[in-house]
């Protein structure tokens, strides 16, 4: 019998057990909080074109804003943010018209010369072109230390991961700008509101000592301003006070770093923390049997992966990495370590693709017999395939992967785990990478959210060197360049045959779900998102 791992939470003290005292103050009329989180940033900046994670998703829409946003209170429908209005040229090109009058955190007003300027090369594109949208644009994950006004590498490579084949964007008058592409894309909208599309402002970033200085503390439009960020420690925002949408409700926000979730807990419970973030179903319990707190959260559109470094000797028979999926069982994890707070989502796709939804996919079968039969067919004899761990980055990621480790020890195979500290150590190419953890987040709507942006030629998988498939590559290419939907249906169909079951790339494991621990008599809504929204009107 496979006995799961449970966590085992430290005791609170006497002090903490007494009835807390919240510790949001009061400061002039507004409150100021402090939110324990596992981890403030993974690349040593706020910058969305360095910081593409979930722990960047949560805080980055309170300093700055896409040109349309999601609505973070409803369905992550798109809505008007910094753009009052979008219309439709044609196949390659969207005009949108500026909201007037909204102030960057510098005083400056915003108009289409920062729009521009946001998406020029100089910011965000170097010397890369649309015309080698299919083209790899290898990348090494580092941390950016050097204080320089050059562009880090990663930089332009993230832009044509988001943005392949844009040509420019060009000012229409003060107040309207026009997106122009090279090749056809439905989904141009999309990425306009996509994490890494965020204006800022050209001034502050031109007068910026280096490129580093501008991503620690970036300008933009959004409710508050970055006041102090000391990676790994805490992070302080303070009210915009000229934001556009009216005067943000609280007075100053504190993301704090708490790596231990026991830790997180007892801090709420005592009355350290306002909210804590990233709990285990596990500690339900325990934070409401304060009659004051409660839990809130739920699933999101982002995905649980496990990837693999196809390249490595045990896993280049693809069969190897298709015995790995059957022989987990996704909905045992589900149960009992998630206590059926989530659900197997049916591959790496969300419902609310609409038409491009594949209601007929399914997760790998958890198959043992199955997973033995391909080891035979391909000669497996053992070989350790390790697997780079971060401490619980996702919430029960440890658990998770003992637990997956188990089971892939019970067919035959010899996974063992690597820990390591951050992700420039998870993605370095030195030594046999193996298999890790991931997510996949949808950004927008449509496929061409995840799997291209993931593993199609400008991909993160691919780009830094773990996986390739030409078939893949061409398929990407019909997925963001074809108007014709069947079509487009079609290759996301034959993308996902590919991935997850002829050469796979990854192996699903659970959709994710995000909880949060505050105050009942806290006038707090969560989105069904990472992100947190602390906009004028959430928060009484």
């Amino acid at each position: 019998m496979l006995l799961l791992p449970r966590r085992r939470f430290l005791g609170l003290t006497a002090g903490a057990l007494a009835a807390p005292s919240l510790s949001f103050a009061q400061a002039a009329g507004r409150p100021e909080i402090t939110i324990a989180v596992q981890k403030l940033a993974t690349s040593n900046t706020l910058d969305p074109l360095s910081e593409q994670s979930n722990v960047g998703t949560r805080i980055m829409n309170s300093y700055l804003e896409c040109l349309i946003g999601q609505d973070l209170r409803g369905d992550l429908s798109p809505i008007p943010r910094l753009a009052t209005a979008w219309t439709r040229i044609d196949d390659k090109t969207v005009e949108l018209d500026l909201r007037r009058g909204v102030k960057f955190h510098n005083g400056d007003e915003l108009t289409a010369e920062d729009v521009v300027f946001t998406f020029s090369p100089d910011r965000m594109m170097g010397d890369t072109t649309p015309e080698g949208w299919d083209k790899t644009i290898s990348v090494v994950e580092r941390t950016v230390t050097a204080r320089t006004k050059e562009l880090p590498p990663q930089v332009p490579a993230v832009a044509r991961r988001l943005w392949p084949s844009l040509v420019k964007v060009e000012a229409v008058g003060d107040y309207k700008v026009r997106f122009i592409n090279a090749t056809p894309d439905v989904t141009m909208e999309g990425r306009i509101m996509a994490l890494g599309s965020q204006i800022i402002s050209r001034r502050a970033f031109e007068e910026a000592p280096s490129w580093l200085d501008f991503a620690r503390a970036p300008v933009g439009t959004g409710p508050y301003k970055v006041e102090k960020l000391d990676p790994d420690t805490e992070l302080v925002l303070v009210s915009h006070d000229d934001y556009w949408g009216g005067l943000p409700p609280l007075k100053r926000i504190r993301f704090v770093q708490v790596p231990e979730a026991a830790q997180r807990v007892n801090g709420v419970r005592a009355g350290q923390y306002d909210m804590a973030c990233d709990l285990t179903p596990d500690q339900f319990a325990q934070v409401e049997s304060d009659t004051r707190l409660e839990v809130v959260g739920g699933i999101i559109n982002n995905i649980r992966v496990t990837c693999f470094d196809k390249h490595d000797t045990a896993l280049v028979d693809p069969r190897v990495r298709q015995a790995m999926l059957h022989a987990i069982d996704r909905q045992m994890i589900v149960d009992q370590l998630w206590m059926g707070k989530t659900v197997v989502p049916k591959g790496d796709q969300f419902k609310w693709y609409g038409d491009m939804y594949l209601s007929d996919w399914a997760a790998p079968e958890y198959d043992p017999a199955k997973s033995r039969q391909l080891l035979k067919e391909a000669g497996y004899k053992g070989d350790a395939i390790p697997y780079r761990l971060l401490n619980d980055y996702y919430t029960l990621q440890v658990n998770n992967a003992q637990v997956m480790v188990e089971m892939w020890k019970q067919v035959g195979l010899n996974v063992e785990i690597e820990m390591k500290e951050n992700w420039s150590q998870v993605w370095d190419p030195n030594g046999t990478r193996g298999v890790h953890d991931w997510s996949s987040g949808g950004s927008f709507p449509d496929p061409v959210a995840t799997q291209p942006n993931q593993w199609g030629p400008q991909g993160q998988a691919v780009q830094t060197g773990e996986y390739g498939n030409d078939e893949v590559n061409t398929l990407c290419g019909v997925l963001q360049t074809s108007t014709d939907k069947a079509a487009r249906r079609k290759a996301f169909q034959r993308m996902l045959v590919i991935l997850e079951r002829e050469d796979p790339a990854y192996g699903v494991i659970n959709q994710n779900a995000t909880f949060t621990a505050k105050s009942k008599s806290m006038g707090w809504q969560v989105s069904p998102s990472f992100a947190m929204d602390f906009r004028p009107g959430n928060w009484s």
